[in-house]
């Protein structure tokens, strides 16, 4: 169930502040509203006492034409209630109307009520069916009988409810008042702390794990005595150590990237020469012991290997330094027909299937980087499934964008192994079964191509079917680098 009390801290502010006022309005208008119901019952007292039950004393006389045998309305305010009580049962009840009396019909709980009055002369509020509610005080008559005179409570509870319905005006404009200014001026108290909140947003959103970071401007500090400023003062302590923990983190990714084209770039002269080496001594005419044959053998292949490994390092130091490709219309249909032909060639026990549109898909990017693309992921397809396996190319155009699908029904890669399997040097030992070697690059090579061609690369995979997506854009961006890297 959702809460009633709002989320923000300016709304639990604000509604705070009104709940309080309400509740010092409550007790103010409580206050108030007893306080003078109990001076106007005590002012009705006072005017029952001044009276001594005169009026209620003349009601023993009988009432008879003759003015001499009429009650002693004289000096009664209108409305006032007389009675009088006879070994507890009343002989006479009337109020008076404006100059002369009324009878008044008492109901046997009127009687009740009557007779169980105190003769203490203190008043007492009861509730006369045929009158209303009355403020009543019973005294001792001369002839042994109980006088009670009472005046209506209905000045009293008027009174009364008008203040109820002033105070509830006031109050209510007052809390409506209080509400508005009071947002304003949280609002504008909590200003800084929306400034602290707002770099603390714009730094959850910076992609920190890798790359170079351009951290925000620390949050303006007015006052660090203030809770506010102290937590703006903590902030900008955070984000100075974590800019400089972001700079060292560059600096040494800088330097491993920078290491590993180095070095990338000096092992290809020497492995080339190792490699050509080899391949002459294979070619000597003369007589090649067995061993020596072998051994030349398994070092050209060998080298070979590494010249591969070397090459893709390169690439991958130089995509990782954000190195340019090429920018020029690219027809995917054409390559993934080549692409698929070459596969098929290389592993001829798998069925390879071919899912193009009638029309040609054209991309803008570097031809030679997604043929390697393609390469990686049908190379991958043949290398980790078993023979007689089908891998499927599929190839759809949507709005500005291509997707390119390589699927296949094989055993599908362990769980284990899904969330690194774009990593570097990511081998399947556990998963699929390995028919030749790999340098666990090549998927990391097409993760890395595609992020520079501004698209992405997502895997799907269960027992049966595995299926890498690669979804580029059809133009290049419009900020996008031009030209191609140097190869040197």
């Amino acid at each position: 169930m959702r809460s009633p009390l709002p989320r923000s801290l300016r709304g639990q502010l604000t509604a705070g502040l009104v709940a309080l006022l309400a509740l010092a309005c409550a007790a103010v208008g409580v206050t108030t509203v007893l306080a003078l119901r109990g001076f106007l019952v005590g002012r009705l007292d006072q005017q029952l006492s001044a009276s001594a039950g005169r009026f209620a004393a003349s009601l023993e006389h009988e009432a008879k034409p003759d003015a001499d045998n009429q009650p002693d309305t004289r000096g009664q305010a209108n409305g006032t209630f007389g009675a009088r009580l006879l070994r507890g049962a009343p002989t006479q009840a009337a109020v008076v109307r404006q100059t002369n009396d009324a009878r008044v019909p008492l109901t046997a709980h009127d009687l009740g009520a009557l007779a169980a009055l105190p003769t203490d002369g203190t008043g007492r509020t009861v509730h006369l069916s045929a009158v209303g509610a009355y403020r009543l005080n019973a005294v001792s008559g001369d002839d042994g009988d109980i006088l009670v005179t009472g005046l209506p409570m209905h000045p009293v509870e008027e009174t009364v409810h008008r203040l109820e319905a002033v105070e509830a005006a006031v109050f209510g404009g007052a809390l409506l008042a209080t509400g508005v200014v009071g947002a304003l001026w949280v609002r504008l108290s909590l200003r800084p702390l929306r400034r602290v909140t707002a770099t603390a947003a714009g730094v959850a959103e910076l992609p920190l794990a890798s790359g170079e970071v351009a951290m925000p401007a620390p949050v303006p500090v007015v006052d660090p005595r203030t809770e506010v400023g102290r937590v703006g003062t903590a902030l900008n302590r955070m984000l100075g150590h974590v800019g400089n923990a972001l700079e060292r983190r560059q600096a040494s990714e800088e330097r491993l990237r920078q290491f590993a084209a180095d070095a990338s770039h000096e092992l290809r002269t020497p492995v080339a020469n190792v490699r050509g080496h080899a391949e002459l001594a294979l070619r000597h005419r003369g007589p090649v012991p067995g061993e020596v044959r072998h051994a030349l053998e398994r070092i050209n292949a060998e080298s070979e290997r590494m010249s591969r490994l070397v090459d893709d390092l390169l690439l991958l130091a130089r995509l990782d330094a954000g190195r340019a490709l090429e920018q020029t219309p690219v027809d995917l249909t054409r390559l993934v027909l080549v692409a698929t032909d070459d596969a098929r060639a290389a592993g001829p026990d798998h069925r390879w299937l071919l899912d193009l549109p009638e029309t040609a898909v054209t991309v803008i990017g570097d031809e030679h980087r997604l043929h390697q693309v393609l390469g990686n992921l049908l190379a991958n397809a043949r290398t980790h499934t078993p023979a007689g396996t089908a891998v499927t190319v599929r190839l759809r155009a949507a709005s500005g964008t291509v997707r390119l699908t390589v699927a296949d029904d094989g055993p599908g890669v362990p769980d284990e192994l899904r969330p690194e399997v774009f990593g570097r040097f990511v081998r399947a030992d556990h998963g699929r079964s390995r028919a030749a070697g790999g340098t666990g690059l090549g998927l990391a090579i097409v993760h890395a191509v595609v992020t520079a061609h501004r698209g992405t690369v997502a895997l799907a995979s269960r027992p049966g079917r595995t299926a890498f997506t690669v979804t580029l854009p059809k133009s290049a961006p419009a900020d996008g680098p031009q030209g191609a890297p140097a190869e040197g």
